[in-house]
């Protein structure tokens, strides 16, 4: 069992949040060995996004990016929260991610390679996963990257 708490150490990242969903909805569910986490905005730990509008008009490519990764350290905090050990996670599985951009922006995958990039760097192998990444016209709080992350977990 690999020990991604003290990997999370040793990249020394603060883990943002947690910054559970609205009430009906739960943060994380867990069934039949899978966690899913709900959708995650770029949050800073302060809880403000990071950045607001679309990628190819108010955002940079850059800056989406930067929105992946934190929307990824925001899928772990929630994940660490509700599992209670990172330690829990066997295998990252998937990652959707959304991109609020512009009708002519195409570069959605190299935006949420911000996500997949963070969770590979965290995890290691066990972080590789299958994905999709979507273009849309708008996300939630006019957040510019929305992702959620689904993993597989242990009983202990």
């Amino acid at each position: 069992m690999s020990d991604f708490s003290a990997r999370l150490i040793e990249l020394a990242w603060e883990l943002p949040g947690p910054f559970p969903p609205h009430d009906p909805l739960d943060a994380v569910v867990v069934h039949r060995g899978v966690a899913r986490t709900s959708g995650c905005l770029p949050r800073t730990p302060a809880g403000v996004l990071a950045f607001t509008g679309r990628v190819g008009d108010e955002v940079s490519l850059a800056d989406a990016i930067t929105c992946a990764r934190l929307c990824a350290l925001n899928a772990v905090s929630l994940l660490q929260d509700s599992l209670g050990s990172l330690n829990r996670i066997e295998r990252v599985l998937s990652v959707i991610g959304f991109v609020a951009c512009t009708p002519d922006f195409n570069q959605q995958p190299a935006v949420i390679d911000g996500a997949s990039h963070a969770l590979v760097e965290l995890f290691g192998e066990a972080g590789r996963h299958s994905r999709s990444a979507l273009g849309v016209t708008a996300l939630p709080r006019a957040g510019p990257v929305e992702i959620e992350v689904a993993v597989a977990v242990s009983d202990a």
